[in-house]
């Protein structure tokens, strides 16, 4: 038996990289998928919603899949939810939100303008957020009515969001909130039967070519560790029945490797019993860092 069969999917940004990658996959494993793409550009700008989506949507029936094309704006409140609505309206139900969906617009901070970091925050932050509110509601309304649910959303952070990436401030600090926001929402959403995990992914897509531009030609071995279709597999046994029993985690996932990402945790600490002195507080930090791990290296650091 297929791994999703009678599932119904959302996977955003699913009209190239790593989300065609997951819509495919998802459909290879028995699942209905909603293809939601605005089409744009690496920058978030331009559109082609109905030709990117729908090109994917052709491939998933091709398979003998069944997927439908969707061109809302998931950092768009009402966008979002005629995204979920549309998935229900089509299907009857909906088991999985993938958040996928995002743009870069890298600059160091004392470059970065206000708009460079409103648009990669709302599409980034906003645009997990509000898929996943609207789809929250629809599975604690099947809760309350007594109906069982056994969903999932999984989200995607970026190692930029966990350790830090130099010219990246604006997309870091959306991916760590994701990181946040997943571990907040896999507690509310427990009792309802819904499980949010994140990845995140280290692949070749339009956001990374650069970075892996030592990686693009096909390796002679035959393992392309960098395809962004090696990321895919995680995220569909997430979205499956299977994971149940796994929720509030991040999941760095890169070529054949998977790791669970430790995030913060509560360290050293010193007490005096009382109010510092600021005179006395130097070397009670040197004392809390001599006694902490170093941290992780930010990426592009020197």
């Amino acid at each position: 038996m297929s791994l999703l069969a009678g599932r119904v999917v959302i996977v955003t940004g699913a009209g190239r990289g790593i989300g065609r990658e997951h819509a495919l996959e998802f459909a290879r494993q028995g699942a209905s998928v909603v293809v939601n793409d605005l089409g744009v550009q690496l920058d978030g700008g331009g559109s082609r919603a109905g030709e990117v989506a729908e090109s994917v949507v052709a491939e998933i029936k091709a398979l003998g899949g069944d997927a439908l094309a969707n061109g809302d704006d998931v950092s768009s409140w009402d966008g979002a939810a005629s995204m979920v609505n549309s998935a229900i309206d089509a299907f009857g139900r909906l088991d999985v939100l993938v958040n996928n969906a995002g743009f870069v617009r890298d600059r160091m901070l004392v470059s970065m303008g206000e708009r460079e970091w409103d648009d990669v925050v709302r599409v980034h932050l906003k645009g997990h957020f509000a898929p996943m509110r609207h789809a929250a509601a629809y599975w604690r309304e099947q809760f309350k009515a007594g109906n069982q649910v056994d969903a999932r959303v999984i989200n995607t952070s970026s190692g930029a969001g966990l350790l830090g990436s130099i010219g990246q401030g604006n997309y870091g600090a959306a991916k760590a909130g994701i990181a946040a926001m997943t571990l907040i929402a896999a507690a509310e959403m427990r009792r309802y039967g819904v499980t949010v995990n994140a990845i995140a992914p280290a692949a070749r897509t339009r956001m990374t070519e650069e970075v892996f531009a030592e990686t693009m030609a096909p390796p002679e071995s035959g393992f392309d560790a960098m395809h962004p279709g090696n990321v895919s597999p995680l995220v569909v046994w997430l979205g499956s029945a299977e994971s149940k029993h796994v929720t509030g985690r991040v999941f760095e996932v890169e070529a054949g490797i998977i790791s669970v990402a430790i995030g913060w945790r509560h360290g050293p600490r010193v007490d005096k019993g009382g109010r510092w002195g600021p005179a006395e507080i130097g070397s009670a930090v040197d004392k809390l860092l001599a006694e902490a791990p170093e941290p992780e290296p930010v990426y592009g650091a020197s």
